[in-house]
This record gives structure tokens, sequence and C-alpha cells, in this order.
């Protein structure tokens, strides 16, 4: 290799070190751009990566990344930590970021009209030896809001993932030429993190129960064998990527004791989860429709009333039936606490309380609540809100919106011609469509939305704080964008559309609303399908 080629490498390697470190800023300014409530928490990390990039940008003398990192580190140093973003810098960070965005395109992007995608992802690497399924995926995974990246050898995954830590990695187990080489490579990166990477195992040839072993003790959650094809993977990515955002748990402290009130609250947020505490047993009505708790702690022993009496109570509300009990006291005589128990409580924790055992406690029993809840209120297929669920919540946002005075939508879709989809491909295809579709829907719509499977084939979409038109823009994109999407079925691809139809919430019963979205949908097929109707007023 001469000199110039060298020189040319070289440069290419330095260019990818300034561009993650670049997608590592953007990435985060999602988190912030996302969830404003927690924004000032991730500042720092934010300045810090800001910062890592200006001097990375320097040192390889990539001036307009340096540029765009310098603007945007000068606004973070105008933002106060600990306190709130305000509306005016918040603008300024975004066309900073957007400036920052374009310059860390691929060449292949500059070329393109398109507006440029905003990943909402941490990376997903993909390692496997047939190039062409890597890219098949890059591309599907794209259209899901993942960015994706695949790698040629283990050298360039290795140098990646010591850059930014990738939510998961694909990854071939003869990924580098020869059998298990795959594995090994993988058992070498997970040494160098604290907490392992989710790693999906494939193979082509060998599914034996050895490899398979060696694959899941170096934190292979799945493997397959054989390979499968991009939507059974896709599936797999988004479950695991998915899970590394779970809610924070939310907390309803009950204790007379203020102090220790404070001291629960303290270790629970620092645990990561929302707390609220009240010292007066006389509050817990109020507590609980404002709160809304997934789990319950209360002190057992109280002035006018005791912990047991509280849960009583609450168990006679069927919203909080099954939301999980935990008593507090220093009473150590077993008898009382399993009668405690028979009345109303799910565990027992004796003070002074250990911290540990305390959220251990509480992930364990709202893991297990949660998931209880999930098999009541979504669907099985998609993990959408099931059609009750999906009613109950619109009755929900007509009373807050009357109360707040705002806007407020609601959408059905139908998916066009699905019979002809089983038909032609079978039931598992179909099945594969109405996942693709709300994971695509997931995807794109706030946290504050809220998407049921009606039925079928249907979906219905609750838009809080949304006005009509742009209800009707940000599902027409939606739309634009699903129709595109390749869906696979062996060595075979379609595409799918959907028919839309939205109605503005105008002071009617949620009866009404849904008749006049169900209509709306009705003259979107009359009109040849694929399109979206709003309903009249």
């Amino acid at each position: 290799m001469d000199d110039e080629s060298q020189k040319e490498k070289l440069r290419q390697h330095f260019a990818r070190r300034v561009t993650t470190q670049a997608r590592v800023v953007l990435d985060t300014w999602q988190k912030i751009h996302e969830d404003r409530d927690k924004a000032s928490a991730h500042r720092n990390e934010f300045a810090a990566a800001t910062d890592k990039l200006v001097r990375y940008a320097q040192r390889f003398e990539m001036d307009s990344h340096a540029r765009a990192g310098q603007t945007t580190l000068a606004l973070i140093n105008q933002w106060e930590p600990g306190s709130a973003l305000n509306e005016s810098l918040e603008r300024q960070l975004q066309d900073a970021i957007e400036t920052l965005s374009q310059s860390t395109l691929r060449r292949t992007d500059l070329n393109s009209s398109e507006a440029p995608h905003q990943f909402r992802r941490t990376p997903v690497y993909i390692a496997l030896a047939n190039q062409e399924m890597a890219a098949r995926l890059i591309r599907q995974l794209e259209f899901f809001g993942f960015r994706a990246s695949a790698f040629a050898n283990a050298d360039e995954l290795t140098e990646a993932c010591a850059l930014h830590k990738p939510e998961t990695i694909l990854v071939d187990v003869n990924f580098g030429g020869s059998p298990n080489a795959g594995i090994t490579t993988i058992e070498r990166l997970q040494e160098r993190h604290d907490t392992p990477i989710p790693i999906i195992f494939m193979s082509d040839e060998d599914g034996s129960i050895e490899t398979r072993l060696q694959a899941s003790r170096c934190g292979g959650e799945e493997f397959f064998y054989p390979a499968v094809d991009p939507g059974q993977l896709i599936e797999k990515i988004e479950t695991y990527t998915h899970g590394n955002t779970v809610e924070p748990y939310k907390v309803l402290v009950l204790d007379d004791s203020r102090a220790q009130a404070k001291y629960m609250e303290t270790v629970l947020k620092k645990a990561g989860m929302t707390a609220h505490i009240i010292t007066d047993p006389m509050q817990i009505i109020h507590a609980l429709e404002e709160f809304s708790p997934e789990i319950i702690i209360l002190d057992m022993y109280m002035p006018g009333c005791t912990g047991m009496e509280i849960a009583r109570v609450i168990r006679q509300q069927d919203r909080f039936h099954s939301v999980p009990i935990i008593y507090l006291s220093a009473e150590e005589d077993v008898t009382k606490q399993l009668h405690a128990m028979s009345l109303g409580g799910d565990d027992f924790l004796t003070k002074p309380i250990d911290p540990k055992h305390l959220i251990a406690t509480i992930h364990n029993r709202g893991r297990r609540a949660r998931s209880l809840l999930a098999l009541m209120i979504r669907d099985s297929l998609t993990g959408l809100f099931n059609h009750t669920h999906t009613l109950h919540l619109l009755d929900q946002e007509i009373v807050r919106a009357r109360q707040k005075q705002q806007p407020l939508c609601f959408a059905m879709i139908d998916i066009d011609y699905f019979k002809k989809v089983n038909d032609t491909f079978g039931h598992p295809i179909g099945d594969r469509v109405l996942r693709s579709l709300s994971m695509f829907l997931k995807q794109r719509l706030r946290k504050t939305d809220h998407i049921g499977r009606y039925g079928g084939e249907e979906f219905a979409i609750i838009l809080p704080n949304t006005r009509p038109s742009d209800a009707r823009n940000v599902l027409n994109e939606i739309r634009e964008r699903f129709s595109e999407l390749q869906q696979p079925a062996g060595d075979r691809e379609f595409n799918v559309t959907f028919s839309c139809g939205i109605a503005a919430w105008d002071d009617d019963t949620s009866q009404a609303l849904c008749e006049r979205a169900d209509r709306a949908l009705y003259s979107s097929k009359e009109l040849g399908r694929n399109c979206v109707t709003l309903a009249d007023s």
C-alpha cells in the first residue's frame, strides 16, 4: 500500500470517529427534546459529548463539525445546570443541531432531496458475512427510526463499540470467516462494558447445543438457526431496544413520619422512580386519583387508622385492585405480618429499611404488575392497547380536553386489501404486516398519543391536544412513508397501504366521535384507498 493510500485510510478512520461522536451528540439532544421534564438531567451529558466532538473535530481537521460543535457548546454554556431549558435557547440549540446533522450526513445522503431523517435511537450494529442481507436490514431498520451500521470485520465492530455502545448487535456466529469467530468477538466486546450488550445471534450452518450455550454465555438473547428473514429479525431488535426505555415506576408512599417519607422519596428518585409522598392517611383517595400509582407503600401504624384499613379501602376500587401494596413497619411478628398481607397487602418490609432491598422489591412487584396489566389491556399480537382499553382512554382524554379546553382528535386506520395479503402470502405474513404497522405508528407518534388495535386490520389513534389539520398532516406523512416500506415474504417483497379517517372532538360523546371517524375512514375507502380523510365537524 503506497503512502497516499495509507493517508486516505487513516483519514477515513478519523472521520468515522468524528461522525460517530457527532451522532452521540444528536442522540443526546433527542433525549432532551423528547422528554423536557428530564432535560436538565441530560444537560451535563450533552455538554460533555459536544465538548468531546469539538476536540475530535479540531484534532482531525474536520472544520464543519468543529464549527457546529463550538456553536452548540456556546449555547449549552448559557443553560444553567439544574435549570429548565427555556424556549428561546431551545430554538437556538435546535438550529445548531440541524447544522451539525447536515455535517454528519453520509455522502450518499447529500445527493438526496429528502429531508434528513432524525433518528431516535442509539445505534444497532450489524455484523453479517452476507453484506446484501446487512444492507437490506439497514434499509428496513431506518424506516422504523433506528440508526443501523454494518461492519465488514471484527476490528471495525470493536472500534465502533468502544466509541459508542450500541443498543443491540446482530451477529453471525461465524462473522470473521472461521467457526464461531463471531462469538469470540462478542466475548471480547462484552468484557469492555459494565453492563452487557443484548446480542442476537444467527447462523445458517451451526445450531448445536454447544454453540448455543457459548452464545448464551456472552449475552446472546436470541439464536436464529437457520437464519430468518428481515421481518422477524426487526421484530426481535425492536423487542430488545424497546426494553431499554422502560418508563419509571410511579410509587405512592403513605407514612405519617415526614422524615421517613422524605427519606423514602430520596431513595426512590435516586433509583429513577417517580415518587409521590403523603403523610395524612385521609388524603389517600385524592392521591390515588391524582397520581394513579403503579405501586403503593403504606406504613402499618398511623394515627387514626392502620395501613391494613387503608389497604382495604384501596382494594374496594376496581382500578386499584391489582396494584401491589407493600407494608412498612417495625413489626417483626411473622403472624401479624401474614395477617396484614391477608388484608390486601402483597409484601412486608421491616424498618429500618435497607434501600437495596426496597428497590429490588419494587422492581420485582412492579414488573409482575405491569405484565399482568398488559395481559388485560393490550393486544397479544401487536402489543397495542386492545379495543376496550382504547375506548376507556378515549373517554379519559375527552374529560381532560374538556377540563383544559384543548383540541382532541381520534383517527381510525384500516389496512388496504388485507385479505388479499393473507390469501397470497399466508396468515403469518399478514400478522407480521400488522406488527409492522404497529411498530411504525409507535415510532412516529408522540408518547402522549394512544394507539390501539381496534379489531382485525383496524387501528385506532387518540391524539390529545392536536388540531385536525396537524393530525391530518402527521398521519398523511406516516401513510406515505409506510407505503414505501418493503414487506418481506421469503425471497419476495411487497408493499402495503392503509386508509385513514380522522374526527376532531366537538364536545360530543366518545361514541359519536368514533362514528364520525369511522365514516371518514369509509370515505377514504370510497375515494380509492391509500388516503386520509378529515370528517366534517
